[in-house]
């Protein structure tokens, strides 16, 4: 093997702007082409096969420019069997540093009866192919596409002569994900016994995802003797995908205790080569997906959040910094217990105390119950609404509205003003109008309405509404604020809030200080 490949040392051979973007719909601009393959180059890849260059003059130009602009990686650009396909891979990586040429051809079956060729006729077309781009670079590699269905002993027959023709990689692709772990380095294994000069070159693993095996498939090949991986950010790739660059870097990483081999990725970089392939290729990553989904550092159940707060290593085996991320998420739903609340309070500003907290939590879980993730801005709402709600002489105990087609609207209110509770029913044009009318004729004031807006405090249908009132009497202003799910519940809350107020500061001018009477409405 190469000094370049030592025993414990694996290549990443990342080939999301070829294989990656075969999938439907996953097309990348020229300039996001170089830009990702920039990125590549920063993080460490070894290889980066840049694209197709016979597919389109598109293809070719991006891996040109790819090739031109890289400082580090291989650049590779991939052909067919075809001596016209080798020609243009070559006129387009012959810029970089370091060209690679990436010839292949189906070994299967199923595979050579596409272009109906005997064993033997493959076998010339294989030796002289290869010898055909070992003519152009001294750096080539081989795939026998379908490997993992084809006959063994043909394998090693068309494996050894690529090598004999001058290939100085041997890719063995799981084209359609159809092997498992275990017959994966079984067929390294074989060919590394079997094959003449095994050693002299290095043998990679190319795995699809279709059966939900291909980063196991990949480690698999590594411990059975491949020292390249060829894989995608994201596993993106074509039907379920390709081996995900994440999975098995960080795999290599998290467990080098029983797998001790090393690759040359800054991971601090993945994070960042996630979300720019998922924005350009417009393939979301799934929540769940591993290391770099949404949830694969957030947490949500009490029990793992104050496990976490206590030692990240209860519920986490890798650091979110290690990949990029600033850091771990707790995320507040309805699985949340009251440490994570505190220290998440804490984080925000807020330094709760038992009483306060115990108040705030009641009001989390009910809003959690009615969201499927509490936001930091929910959170802030939440706060200031309990410290409203709780020092006024008004408080909100029921609201109900009907709305129709059809005006007028009304507003089932029941309204506690000093600890009672009074019932009414107010009609309005709106159910909004409705409940300030239910207010009104349940505590009768002068006070007129200034300002009302509503504004979402987070994105979504389940979103909160913060609405916020500004109301005048006899000179006086006060404002109001409160959050809902129900803008209409805001609404009220906020308008009995902005009374309270007003409340406290007729007391204020009042001299004795003695509370401002209203008309019974007992």
């Amino acid at each position: 093997m190469t000094d370049q490949t030592q025993q414990d040392r694996v290549l990443i051979f990342d080939t999301t702007l070829r294989d990656g973007e075969q999938s439907p719909g996953a097309t990348m601009t020229h300039a996001e082409k170089l830009e990702i393959a920039a990125m590549l180059d920063e993080m460490g890849v070894d290889i980066i096969e840049a694209g197709f260059p016979i597919a389109s003059e598109g293809d070719f130009e991006a891996v040109r420019d790819i090739a031109k602009q890289s400082r580090n990686a291989v650049i590779c650009g991939l052909a067919r069997a075809k001596f016209n396909d080798i020609d243009r891979a070559w006129e387009a990586v012959k810029h970089a540093a370091r060209p690679r040429i990436h010839t292949f051809i189906g070994t299967s079956p199923l595979h050579r009866a596409i272009p109906n060729l005997t064993q033997d006729e493959m076998a010339e077309l294989i030796h002289d192919t290869v010898s055909h781009a070992r003519n152009l670079t001294d750096n080539v590699q081989w795939s026998p596409m379908d490997a993992t269905r084809t006959e063994h002993d043909y394998l090693c027959r068309v494996v050894e002569i690529a090598i004999k023709a001058g290939a100085s990689t041997i890719n063995i692709p799981d084209t359609v994900g159809y092997t498992a772990p275990r017959e994966s380095a079984a067929l390294i294994s074989m060919l590394r016994a079997r094959v003449p000069r095994a050693d002299d070159i290095v043998f990679s693993t190319h795995c699809h995802n279709d059966l939900g095996m291909a980063t196991a498939n990949s480690l698999a090949a590594v411990e059975a003797g491949a020292r390249q991986i060829e894989c995608t950010i994201n596993g993106l790739g074509e039907r379920a995908g390709n081996t995900a660059l994440e999975e098995v870097v960080m795999a290599l990483r998290v467990r080098h205790d029983i797998m001790p081999y090393d690759t040359g990725i800054d991971t601090t970089r993945i994070m960042g080569l996630s979300r720019k392939v998922a924005a350009v290729s417009g393939f979301a990553v799934q929540y769940n997906k591993a290391i770099v989904g949404k949830n694969a550092f957030a947490h949500e159940s009490g029990i793992h959040q104050d496990g976490m707060l206590k030692n990240a290593e209860t519920f986490e085996i890798m650091r979110p910094e290690d990949i990029g991320l600033a850091s771990t998420s707790l995320v507040m739903g309805k699985h949340s217990g009251r440490a994570a609340l505190r220290a998440k309070m804490k984080d925000l500003g807020y330094d709760l105390g038992d009483n306060q907290l115990k108040d705030v939590f009641v009001r989390f879980k009910a809003l959690a119950d009615r969201k499927k993730e509490v936001y930091d801005d929910d959170l802030i709402a939440l706060v200031q609404d309990a410290t409203e709600e709780g020092a006024g002489r008004l408080q909100v105990r029921f609201l109900r509205v009907i709305c129709g087609t059809e005006a007028p609207q009304s507003a089932d209110l029941t309204l506690a003003i000093d600890g009672v509770d009074h019932q009414t029913t107010a009609q309005g044009d709106g159910p909004v109008d409705a409940t300030f009318n239910a207010v009104r004729a349940l505590f009768p004031h002068e006070a007129h309405l200034q300002l009302y807006q509503v504004h979402a405090v987070t994105g979504g249908t389940d979103a909160q509404a913060t609405v916020s009132v500004r109301m005048e009497e006899d000179g006086k202003i006060a404002t109001g604020q409160a959050a809902d799910t129900d803008t209409v519940v805001a609404s009220a809350k906020a308008y009995v809030h902005a009374l309270n107020r007003l409340l406290v500061r007729k007391q204020k001018t009042d001299g004795t200080g003695a509370e401002v009477s209203y008309k019974d409405v007992s």
